[in-house]
């Protein structure tokens, strides 16, 4: 079982899956071949043994049974259990059976006989419940794995990347500019983060937003002369990562797209900046021409790994928002970002 099977956030799915579960459990429980029919007074005690799931379900299992806390859960269930037990003796059968039932304790192995199934079989449901969950994310993951590290086979050899960083420096070199040195070590930079250093899950934000800096630069050979890129990164802190090469493809669509519509007035400009939450927000737009083929511009390998990995990375910690408007596309994306693990 995952460490990490997310459930805080209860689906309509799993919802009904809930009400149907409890409805069945209860028929068995409160069905009495002696006395056909409900009583009134069995809705208390299976709904103190139903608050008892609940909690052992969306409390203690997370906290402590899916984090490998073994003792703790055990402890805490068996005090649960005990609590169960208690209200069960000192209230309710006070209440609705005070002539017979509760005038004497039958005894705590009885008192478990009775409690245990019931509370055993709602676990037990949740719990399979999360077991099949975490199968198919596991398998969603590596197939979304499986995907992704083509797609980074792709960009990392990409030869029409290469050709063309490789020609405008030559094309640098040949007049001698300045910029040559600076350019050869970009180009490094990108080549050695691009093969070995994103290979983890997370890496260090600070080493992420390097290499867009470094990716922006170059991608600016594609356009010189014929618009302007803005860059606008603040608040960034040292202690946050991130999953590596998700900000770069929106960064290297927007460059694609201006680049092949547009012979001059590009206008590109990224943003980015970390919140006092932790929230990263990025924001990244550019012009294109109207006239141009944008079927295709929210579509491609690249965004749709994207789109997956977001959503296995970040299930419920992030928002994308592609919009296209006035010969303006822009993208808007904001993630939960997690701080280093020391």
């Amino acid at each position: 079982m995952k460490s990490n099977i997310n459930t805080s956030r209860l689906s309509f799915k799993e919802l009904l899956f809930q009400i149907v579960l409890n409805i069945v459990v209860f028929v068995f429980f409160a069905f009495d071949k002696r006395l056909p029919g409900i009583e009134s007074h069995q809705v208390f005690f299976y709904l103190n043994f139903a608050v008892a799931g609940i909690f052992i379900n969306y409390f203690l299992l997370p906290r402590y049974l899916y984090k490998n806390k073994y003792w703790q859960f055990t402890i805490y269930t068996l005090i649960v259990v005990a609590l169960v037990i208690t209200i069960e003796e000192a209230f309710l059968e006070q209440i609705f059976y005070p002539e017979t039932r509760a005038k004497r304790f039958l005894g705590i192995f009885y008192n478990l006989l009775s409690t245990l199934p019931t509370i055993t079989i709602l676990v037990g449901c949740k719990f399979a419940w999360d077991a099949l969950n975490s199968q198919r994310e596991v398998l969603e993951l590596k197939n979304s794995v499986k995907e992704s590290e083509l797609q980074y086979l792709k960009s990392q050899i990409n030869p029409h990347f290469l050709f063309n960083n490789i020609n405008n420096l030559y094309a640098y070199a040949v007049e001698n500019s300045p910029k040559t040195p600076e350019l050869i070590l970009e180009l490094s930079s990108v080549l050695r983060y691009m093969l070995y250093e994103c290979k983890a899950q997370f890496v260090p934000l600070k080493k992420e937003i390097e290499h867009l800096k470094n990716y922006i630069n170059l991608s600016k050979l594609q356009i010189e002369g014929r618009g302007s890129v803005d860059i606008d990164i603040e608040n960034v802190p040292e202690d946050y990562q991130i999953a590596p090469i998700i900000l770069s493809v929106f960064i290297e669509n927007a460059f694609k797209h201006s680049a092949s519509s547009q012979t001059e007035d590009i206008s590109i400009n990224v943003k980015l900046n970390i919140d006092k939450n932790g929230k990263l927000i990025f924001l990244c737009s550019n012009t294109y021409h109207a006239q141009s083929n944008i079927d295709n511009l929210d579509s491609g390998i690249g965004l749709e790994n994207v789109r997956k990995r977001l959503a296995l990375i970040y299930p419920n910690s992030h928002k994308l928002d592609i919009t296209t408007k006035n010969n303006l596309y822009q993208v808007e994306l904001t993630i939960g970002l997690s701080k280093i693990q020391h």
